[in-house]
């Protein structure tokens, strides 16, 4: 099992209210999916022969994440397809849940600058997450 993605929430993250901004959910999102990618895929993944590019983001603001939170971000798989691939993820602060969120990212031949199938052992190591 993959650890959670661990945020350490930063001055620089918070609005006038002190609450984390709604941009950055964002951002913690992009880290957990590097680390689980990193994870599952390892470092030295060709990424720009066989790369994703983000097409769709969804966030649902449920509580905000204050500066002294230790926000962890668990993600899974929801949805394979032969070219895209949706993510969900669940920002949790001692167990509640704050966030959630879902991704859709597409294959990607940066090398060709277009679309492409996901190659087989992403679509392995995304159905070991798949949402049960």
């Amino acid at each position: 099992m993959i650890q959670p993605g661990k945020i350490q929430v930063r001055f620089a993250d918070l609005d006038v209210l002190g609450h984390v901004n709604n941009t950055i959910y964002l951002s913690y999102f992009e880290m957990t999916r590097v680390h689980y990618f990193k994870e599952l895929l390892g470092v030295n993944w060709d990424w720009k022969k066989n790369g994703v590019v983000l097409v769709h983001n969804e966030v649902d603001y449920i509580q905000p994440v204050l500066l002294h939170h230790e926000p962890l971000i668990y993600m899974v798989t929801e949805h394979i397809g032969s070219k895209s691939f949706t993510l969900s993820y669940e920002l949790k602060v001692n167990g509640i849940i704050f966030a959630k969120g879902k991704s859709v990212l597409v294959g990607f031949d940066g090398e060709k600058q277009q679309s492409t199938v996901i190659p087989d052992e992403m679509k392995q190591v995304l159905t070991r997450l798949l949402k049960s």
